[in-house]
């Protein structure tokens, strides 16, 4: 906000109060609404003696806004990703997840990577249509397609818009090979679709379990399913044939670090075939987000986190170099990196699970009914809306 270099005498005589100290917010991971870097304008929070509980609590009740997309399909050449195309029914995550490397985009949007992250949530309509006229182009070529990797598919939202379901039922339809992860109970309800798919070699699922302390959880992912909820979903899914990789991600030194091998073994109970980790990654603009929640919940020891993070970091809060940037340098990484291997070797956790390459692209179809572009998608596509 630019301020006026003249003030009138009522502006001389008012007294601002400094800004508020950082607190959590009941259900939300961010602790405040920090700009994001592509704003023209920028923000002070000042306290004006005004602010009410209620009111807070109002500003931040989740929207969900229908977006009509150009395209469904991302493709990246990540050498470090097991993944090379990739689908996400959702922009924005209510799950509130602290540590989440998507935050940063919805700065794309002219929005907050804090709060309106969680709170303004971005449902891609016809992404099952535009799934159908993906597969059905003649130059296309199947490859397992990884399903809810930039924000969760089985977000709250997803209870009532059923756009993953219907992604699925898509893909089922295609014979086309699959790969979820997911925090969210909520997969349990597609078993009817992934338990098929699984027997044919076209579907794997990883769910991911960040602590088994639900105090941590309430405040690093607020939104997801609780730890132990996390658990019978890996057991109910396993039951029904799919097979389960564990992602333990992130590894955030003193707050989920001395977790790791109580965490695999947990998990081993559970029924998963294999996990994997990353340690915390801290992009853009999720740095500072972190450092706020970290001031406002573990003031303690925030300090003594941020120098062991820097420490795998080269001495930065985050270095995005591809053979570096999952699971960091340097001593505390390789201490990790031994510890996690020896328990998940102990346990036989080093399977292949759901891994992207050794599912079967070969079983593929090409769907019979192709969907025509809706009004609203060919405006959006550079086309004609219909008159009537």
């Amino acid at each position: 906000m630019s301020h006026d270099e003249t003030h009138d005498d009522n502006n001389q005589s008012q007294v601002m109060l400094p800004p508020q100290s950082l607190k959590a917010h009941k259900g939300r991971g961010a602790v405040s609404n920090l700009q994001g870097r592509f704003e023209v304008h920028a923000r002070e929070a000042y306290d004006d003696g005004w602010q009410r509980e209620q009111e807070e609590a109002t500003a931040w009740k989740t929207q969900v806004i229908d977006e009509v997309c150009k395209s469904i399909l991302s493709r990246n050449a990540s050498p470090d990703l097991p993944f090379g195309v990739s689908l996400n029914p959702y922009r924005g995550c209510e799950h509130g997840c602290i540590y989440c490397f998507a935050r940063p985009t919805h700065s794309y949007l002219g929005l907050s990577p804090g709060m309106d992250f969680e709170s303004k949530i971005f449902a891609k309509v016809n992404a099952p249509d535009m799934l159908r006229r993906e597969l059905a182009k003649s130059g296309y070529v199947p490859e397992s397609i990884a399903l809810g990797v930039n924000t969760d598919a089985y977000q709250p939202c997803e209870r009532e818009r059923k756009l993953t379901r219907r992604v699925l039922e898509v893909l089922q339809e295609c014979h086309h090979p699959v790969g979820l992860i997911t925090k969210s109970a909520l997969i349990e309800r597609d078993i009817d679709i992934l338990a098929p798919m699984a027997a044919q070699r076209l579907a794997g699922v990883a769910i991911t379990l960040t602590t088994l302390d639900p105090a941590i959880a309430r405040t690093l992912e607020p939104r997801a399913a609780a730890p132990a909820r996390r658990l019978r979903t890996i057991r109910t899914l396993t039951d029904a044939g799919i097979p389960v990789a564990v992602s333990v991600a992130p590894i955030i030194p003193f707050v989920t670090e001395p977790e790791i091998e109580r965490l695999l073994a947990a998990v081993k109970d559970a029924g998963a075939v294999s996990a994997h980790y990353t340690v915390l990654r801290l992009p853009w603009e999720v740095a500072p987000l972190f450092h706020q929640w970290l001031e406002a919940h573990f003031p303690d020891r925030a300090q003594r986190v941020m120098n062991r993070v820097r420490d795998m970091r080269g001495g930065k809060d985050y270095d995005s170099n591809f053979a570096t940037r999952m699971k960091g340098e340097g001593v505390w990484a390789d201490l990790i990196r031994q510890r996690f291997t020896i328990a998940a070797e102990r346990l036989g956790l080093t399977g292949k699970g759901s891994r992207f390459h050794t599912m079967d692209a070969t079983q593929f179809v090409r769907p019979l009914v192709v969907p025509p572009l809706g009004g609203r998608a060919k405006a959006l596509n550079g086309g004609q809306l219909d008159l009537f």
